[in-house]
């Protein structure tokens, strides 16, 4: 799916990378530095005390600057439609992130496959510029149970699909940003 000519004029970035690599500590850094009104779309929910932990440390670092939009009613079904509310111009949207948001989805039974096609089709056309970050989990071993593996596979396929419509992406190991697709234009995230 690639970005045709005339349609958003701003670019939008996928920041990838493992678990605990520095992909939202990039990602945030990237929003403030566009110096727009940064907004953070939290697709997590507080599922237990180290989730809710880690949430509070995601929430600290951030800082008041942000405004938050977090999942307490299910942004994992209605993602497109927080971003069409929320990329407004003069603002700059984190969505943190989309291996939550595909996990929601997964567990709620819902279409996969439509659900980052409905997504993707959207990005081009957003008037604000967002940075999605996605965990890379194809890396590793072939999960053990089939559920772990149509995981992956629909993960690998978001991240495909999404890098396909996103100006630039970016993969984040041990901290430190290696850039997989350069922008074609010039964009706030130089």
């Amino acid at each position: 799916m690639a970005q045709a000519e005339g349609q958003g004029a701003v670019s939008s970035v996928l920041v990838t990378g493992g678990a605990r690599s520095g992909k939202s500590r990039y990602a945030e850094q990237l929003i403030l530095e566009s110096r727009l009104e940064p907004v953070y779309v939290a697709t997590s929910a507080a599922w237990d005390g180290e989730m809710e932990a880690r949430i509070g440390l995601h929430r600290a670092r951030r800082g008041v600057e942000w405004r938050t939009i977090e999942d307490k009613a299910g942004i994992g079904a209605d993602l497109t439609g927080v971003l069409r509310r929320e990329a407004l111009p003069g603002r700059a949207v984190l969505v943190d992130c989309l291996t939550l948001w595909l996990t929601n989805l997964m567990m709620a039974e819902a279409d996969l496959a439509a659900a980052t096609q409905a997504l993707c089709a959207l990005v081009p056309y957003l008037p604000a510029p967002v940075v999605f970050v996605s965990n890379e989990v194809g890396l590793g071993i072939v999960p053990d149970n089939a559920m772990a593996r149509q995981f992956r596979d629909a993960q690998g396929r978001l991240n495909q699909e999404l890098a396909a419509v996103c100006g630039r992406v970016v993969f984040v190991a041990a901290g430190l940003p290696l850039l997989l697709k350069p922008s074609s234009q010039p964009d706030i995230f130089l």
